[in-house]
């Protein structure tokens, strides 16, 4: 069943969410989520310097087809401007160059994309199985209520965001942490994460 970007159906019936959900990702009575990419705050600032575009063009030369150069021109973008605006996805697209909607969809199916301003530091904590059994909701909760946020959001001064992450693949040190997208925290206790937070002025 197709949805409206006006969140009605088709058959003229308003479409309800889950409580909870937030505006970038709506969920459909499927289970299918469906993405709605953010503007840029000023767009005239995402472009590619001439640098910046051979060094997409370095990605492309990797691979036997183009369309392979995707993700790490993805995450040359987000490095670059922070996080991907509808802008920067269309940047990257038109600059490798292929169909706008195929790299909006690579853009939106994996987590490790931010489709919108995470914090300065940004924590995503595994609490699948592994992580679970070792406490890892205890850790995840102690931030929610320490710092008034959950999944997906930001402190209101910018400097830390939330994430209940999917398996990060360190099941045998869990539970794990994982920080900004590159650091990963292992074996994680309580007083470990707050030894942490504290080492960030958080």
């Amino acid at each position: 069943m197709s949805v409206q970007e006006n969140g009605h159906h088709h058959d003229g019936k308003q479409q309800r969410f889950p409580p909870g959900t937030h505006g970038d990702s709506l969920e459909h009575p499927t289970g299918i989520q469906e993405f709605h990419l953010l503007h840029a705050e000023d767009p005239s600032k995402i472009f590619f310097t001439e640098e910046d575009k051979k060094k997409i063009q370095e990605f492309v030369s990797r691979y036997p087809a183009k369309e392979s150069a995707v993700m790490p021109a993805l995450w040359y973008a987000q490095e670059k401007f922070g996080w991907l605006s509808i802008e920067a996805i269309n940047l990257v697209a038109d600059t490798i160059p292929m169909p706008r909607a195929d790299v909006q969809g690579v853009a939106s199916f994996y987590t490790m994309y931010w489709k919108k301003p995470m914090g300065k530091t940004h924590l995503a904590i595994c609490t699948n199985i592994s992580c679970m059994l070792c406490g890892a909701y205890e850790l995840y909760n102690y931030i929610k209520k320490t710092y008034g946020i959950g999944n997906g959001d930001v402190t209101p001064d910018g400097l830390l965001s939330l994430e209940e992450a999917e398996c990060l693949g360190s099941c045998g040190t869990a539970p794990v942490m994982q920080v900004n997208n590159y650091e990963y925290i292992e074996n994680l206790s309580l007083e470990k994460l707050k030894d942490f937070l504290k080492s960030r002025g958080l």
